[in-house]
């Protein structure tokens, strides 16, 4: 026993100490030092030539030349833009840039990437050297597996932030840049940048800023068509085919009304100009996103030839030119940033774009873009589904405004308890709520529209950028009408367990009521998205194969061990079809008789029976009793006739 003892001593001697606690090995974090000059708000010495070739249609490929002025020798960075300004998110397409090529001279140069920070490339720039050029190919996603499509054989949707990169140590506001873009023959192009001079198919701008650049992206297409909508914005619109340009002059009025009434609302322009590009396309991926001086839209190529069947998809253009206001001039603090590569924090997204979505809806009907009916059904489908959300009972609204980084908007096993980018929709019932607060407050003195005009409002022309927090917006909230506005805030979008946002709808004289048929909001959403959503009832939504897309937490689809993916593929022992489900639904109303289904996922068969009995169920508003409309005030044209 001695000798032993003796022996594990002599052992235990010779272990490292950083290793004697569990005889592991243990290392320690390697210092990573600061490698990326911060941003810094001074001119860049010299105006970068930005080239892009987008001619290869068949392939989808943008070439890309840069000439860099360089101030110094030593290491020059250069950034790949990664947070983008209204993707609330790390989104820069940087897995499809390829080919990069740094040269001085036509020698090459060597670089490294900064394996920190994959967006940053390194560059040893010789003594002597004034310039550098770069080279590289953006390879865009030929198919939506691979990512957004932006390039068809007859339109394509540039943006510039895919196509460039930016010196490090510098607001992107100080950096010129001349942009040159070559178009293939035959093709319009679009974007608000200035200077522009067309030669052949080569579109050159004068300097601007980077900034400018990437807030200022271009549609272009071989079909293309504009119109004056009045007040210096312009609608400029691409198409899959040139029959889909055949607009009314009813169609483009609307247009000019929803462009009248959003001024007449905020009473300035941030813009000098404003140019709306749309894409009518079933080819081109969907986009909706705003910019100062324009917006990127895209709607089903028959927007215009099938107007009457399109009320439900017209509240996009309006949701982005009020962003020019709201999100663009003015913007939260933490949402501005100097360059694209400083983090974004996104908890006032609820003010961005919560209020953008309250207002698109109202302007539409204002307008003329919206009717009354879709309006107000798209409010009942928001509000019915958050009276049976269960994810609120732990997530707020405020909290929801990170998803963007946290989910990427990528599908969800449970999207109904994780919850999802609900600051748009509950946003825009919370400040419906606060409208109509004010407005039976002053006895419709005063208005939510007294707010923006105030708010949002500012130097006509303006298209700078005017930062806000918290207590600026509870302020000018309390300016128009006094009211302890923070709490109503806090309450309403920071705090978790909320009941259901219907105390506008209320307000209005409304109610939120259950029937038996869809809405028009849902029945030409789940036409346009060919699926079923039977959320109120089953607890699932399904495509139109019958497979479960969406499974509400703790319903009857739930309760069954239905998930995303789980096909149904009969019903009462005969093949699935929309029709047999809603019929076994309504017999099962009865009390007694269950919705018997045959369901498949992996190769293996279950039979289900759900103790469903409550019937076909769709959320509607409802007016109740004889007193004012509240909601025809509220839509009531405020332009000048």
């Amino acid at each position: 026993m001695k000798k032993q003892l003796l022996v594990a001593v002599a052992l235990i001697a010779i272990i490292p100490a950083a290793s004697a606690q569990n005889g592991n090995s243990r290392p320690q974090p390697v210092v990573q030092p600061l490698t990326i000059p911060l941003p810094a708000d001074k001119p860049y010495p010299g105006t970068i030539q930005l080239k892009v070739d987008a001619t290869d249609v068949a392939r989808g490929i943008f070439h890309v030349r840069q000439t860099i002025p360089v101030a110094k020798p030593g290491k020059l960075t250069l950034l790949y833009p990664e947070w983008l300004p209204g993707k609330h998110a790390p989104r820069g397409a940087i897995a499809e840039m390829a080919g990069f090529k740094p040269t001085a001279g036509g020698k090459p140069l060597s670089w490294t990437r900064q394996p920190a920070d994959v967006h940053a490339f390194d560059i040893d720039v010789p003594a002597g050297v004034k310039s550098i050029d770069v080279a590289f190919d953006f390879l865009s996603p030929t198919r939506t597996s691979e990512g957004r499509v932006v390039v068809t054989p007859a339109m394509m949707n540039l943006q510039w932030e895919q196509v460039s990169l930016y010196p490090a140590g510098y607001f992107t506001r100080q950096i010129p840049v001349q942009l040159e873009v070559t178009l293939p023959d035959g093709w319009t192009g679009v974007a608000a940048l200035d200077g522009l001079k067309v030669a052949g198919n080569r579109y050159s701008y004068a300097p601007t800023n980077y900034e400018v650049l990437v807030d200022s992206p271009m549609f272009a297409g071989r079909h293309f068509r504009k119109w004056d909508l009045g007040q210096n914005v312009t609608l400029n619109v691409v198409a899959d085919e040139a029959k889909y340009l055949d607009a009314r002059p009813d169609h483009i009025a609307r247009h000019a009304a929803l462009v009248s009434e959003t001024v007449a609302l905020f009473g300035s322009r941030p813009f000098d100009r404003y140019e709306f590009l749309l894409a009518l396309t079933d080819e081109l991926g969907g986009i909706g996103l705003e910019h100062h001086r324009s917006s990127e839209n895209s709607r089903n190529r028959d927007y215009f030839t099938a107007w009457d069947e399109n009320d439900h998809e017209r509240g996009l253009l309006p949701h982005e030119l009020v962003h020019s206001w709201n999100g663009k001039y003015r913007r939260p603090d933490k949402l501005w940033t100097p360059d694209y590569r400083t983090p974004m924090q996104g908890n006032l997204l609820w003010v961005y774009e919560g209020q953008t979505s309250y207002w698109d809806l109202v302007l539409a009907g204002r307008s003329g873009m919206q009717s009354k009916e879709m309006i107000l059904a798209e409010w009942a489908t928001h509000a019915g589904f958050y009276s049976v959300q269960p994810g609120r009972e732990w997530r707020s609204v405020e909290d929801t405004t990170l998803d963007p980084v946290i989910g990427a908007r990528k599908p969800k096993p449970f999207a109904s308890w994780s919850r999802g980018e609900d600051y748009y929709n509950e946003g825009s019932l919370t400040w419906l709520e606060a409208d109509l607060l004010i407005r039976q407050a002053t006895n419709d003195a005063k208005s939510l529209d007294d707010f923006a005009r105030a708010f949002f409002g500012g130097r006509e022309g303006d298209w700078g950028q005017d930062s806000y927090n918290f207590d600026d917006v509870v302020a000018a909230l309390n300016a128009v009408h006094p009211n302890d506005w923070a709490r109503f805030l806090r309450d309403r979008l920071q705090a978790p367990g909320q009941g259901a946002p219907v105390r506008g709808i209320e307000r209005a004289g409304y109610r939120l009521v259950w029937r038996d048929a869809p809405n028009v909001f849902d029945r030409d959403r789940m036409a346009q998205a060919k699926n079923y959503d039977l959320t109120h009832s089953l607890g699932m939504t399904l495509n139109k194969d019958g497979d479960a897309s969406a499974v509400l937490w703790d319903g009857p689809a739930f309760k069954a061990d239905i998930v995303n993916g789980t096909k149904i593929v009969a019903v009462d022992g005969m093949s699935y079809s929309k029709d047999r489900l809603e019929t076994a639904i309504r017999a099962a109303t009865d009390g007694k008789t269950p919705v018997r289904l045959l369901v498949e996922r992996g190769g293996r068969y279950r039979q289900i029976d759900l103790a469903y009995h409550g019937g076909l169920r769709w959320p509607h508003i409802e007016k109740v009793g004889s007193g004012p409309d509240w909601f025809d005030r509220l839509f009531a044209p405020k332009r000048a006739l």
